[in-house]
């Protein structure tokens, strides 16, 4: 039987018998007694939700919220657990021998939540909207403008994409995307394909989702997932503790306390957030690579994943992902402290002690003497000052060789213009890495992130090979020899991708690979 539209969630509502307000009031106080009201085999979810207040998943502004929105759509393709492409909504594709036109033939007998069945158009009409957003700089998924030059329905079934920028591999990881009623693309609403369809929605208060009986796979064990939205993670924390809530989605640090036993697990996941020290390739005191290696030598790793983070990071040598196929062979953990082949490099590139009363290295450059002194730039998140103890740590450990650094703290405006404008020598700063394992945003010459001045015409060329590379064994070689020049040429440090945690009681995903954005990616196939 088709299930209710949620095109228009207040009329909804309003519909509701007074009897399940009541019974979706009470439960958004979280009392323990209100799981009673709900599906035994339903689970209770608290995340943090201050500004959604639309499901539309193309422009979402909370991390955790995606999330939830993940269990109500689909895309053409998916990402599993070996971090490759697999068709979801498409049930296959082909190819031109030139990469630069792809087919994808979509499943017969799909529906949406309200009964309608998808189609090409709805895909095309997706698409569209996303490339219209990312024109105005806006969106979740406005790196497809870099993979679709046309997009096209040939029938019902049959979508045809042409692609002129980035003909390889990377192309299917950009088909993820969420696919939308072509009617609805702008709706806040909008309906789904996914396992769950979206049931009752209050901004910042709580969410109630229910397994979909027309879904293509099938059914969902848990039945009904019951979201409750919380403020702060202090309060998101309290409501685990009093077991208001069965689990919780969150990435303070605090979470690292909570370890998995009997009754509880700790159930750790990737985010996209990539935690880097830009290095100022044009800046005099940096523009020799033995000076920038040697400041890689000089961050304790160690330390700063074991006492600073708890553990609570994915440590990276690369801008590509450990564990998975896209990453260095062989580069586990080559990024070490070690402080006295930082001394020799800094040594052999001409940066020498200072006089007794001053330890700062020192070098004649034009005939004027100049001090090895960095701006050091930094900026922080709510509730989290763990970037300003990041950098201070880094200052101490430069200090012991010679290398004295001014930590200053900015406004993510003040610090993004600083980057822009080339204004500065290092700066802790993080990146939202997008799912196709392409950093070309970062590293290829005068490029959108590429705030370092990085300048390789080898690496450029690395690049170009790249986005042309159609074969998976072809592509993965160019990653390779991408990453092996990144850490000879040392353009930046990359240090972690930050992690987060499901703290629950209910096991309800066996995935390998939890990651963000499909943190609860598992729980519509979950078998308890």
């Amino acid at each position: 039987m088709p299930m209710r539209s949620t095109s228009s969630i207040t009329i909804r509502i309003r519909c509701k018998c007074a009897l399940l307000l009541a019974v979706v009031m009470m439960l958004s106080l979280a009392s323990p007694a209100m799981a009673s009201y709900l599906q035994e085999d339903a689970l209770h979810l608290g995340v943090i939700s201050v500004g959604s207040e639309r499901v539309n998943p193309l422009e979402p502004v909370e991390r955790e919220f995606m999330s939830l929105t993940d269990l109500l759509y689909e895309g053409l393709m998916y990402i599993d657990d070996d971090y490759k492409p697999q068709p979801a909504l498409a049930e296959r594709y082909q190819v031109s021998e030139n990469g630069k036109t792809w087919y994808f033939y979509l499943r017969e007998g799909i529906t949406f939540h309200d009964g309608t069945p998808l189609t090409a158009h709805d895909v095309v009409a997706t698409a569209e909207e996303i490339l219209r957003l990312a024109e105005e700089g806006k969106g979740r998924y406005s790196t497809l403008k870099y993979f679709i030059d046309s997009i096209q329905a040939s029938d019902n079934l049959t979508v045809v994409i042409k692609t002129v920028n980035r003909p390889a591999y990377s192309f299917l990881y950009a088909m993820n995307f969420p696919i939308l009623k072509a009617s609805e693309v702008q709706a806040d609403n909008p309906v789904g394909t996914g396992a769950y369809y979206l049931d009752i929605f209050v901004p910042r208060d709580y969410m109630l989702l229910s397994a979909y009986t027309g879904w293509w796979k099938s059914q969902p064990d848990i039945r009904q997932i019951m979201v409750t939205f919380h403020s702060t993670n202090r309060e998101l924390i309290s409501s685990y503790e009093y077991s208001r809530v069965d689990a919780v989605l969150t990435r303070a640090i605090t979470a690292a306390q909570y370890r998995s036993g009997v009754t509880s697990y700790n159930v750790g996941y990737r985010t996209t957030q990539l935690e880097t020290l830009m290095m100022n390739n044009r800046s005099v005191e940096l523009e020799d690579v033995r000076v920038r290696q040697a400041i890689r030598y000089m961050i304790n790793m160690d330390d700063l994943v074991e006492n600073v983070y708890y553990d609570m990071v994915t440590r990276t040598d690369t801008p590509l992902i450990p564990g998975t196929w896209t990453y260095l062979s062989g580069a586990d953990h080559l990024q070490e402290y070690n402080k006295q082949k930082a001394i020799e490099l800094l040594d052999a590139s001409g940066w020498v002690d200072g006089d007794d009363e001053d330890l700062v290295r020192e070098k004649v450059i034009d005939g004027k003497k100049r001090n090895l002194h960095l701006r050091f730039y930094v900026y922080e998140e709510q509730e989290n000052s763990v970037r300003v103890e990041i950098a201070d740590r880094i200052a101490e450990r430069l200090l012991e060789v010679g290398v004295e650094c001014n930590v200053e703290t900015l406004t993510f405006a003040d610090a993004k213009a600083r980057l822009k404008a080339g204004n500065f020598d290092l700066a802790i700063a993080a990146f939202n890495m997008d799912t196709a394992p392409d950093p070309g945003f970062m590293l290829i010459s005068g490029n959108t992130a590429n705030y370092m001045r990085y300048n390789s015409s080898k690496m450029d060329e690395l690049f170009k090979k790249l986005r042309k590379s159609l074969d998976f064994n072809a592509y993965s070689q160019t990653l390779q020899e991408i990453q092996q020049l990144f850490w000879e040429d040392c353009p930046f440090v990359c240090l972690y991708y930050r992690n987060g945690s499901i703290l629950t009681r209910k096991m309800f995903t066996d995935a390998r690979d939890v990651r963000e954005p499909e943190v609860l990616r598992g729980i519509e196939a979950f078998q308890r």
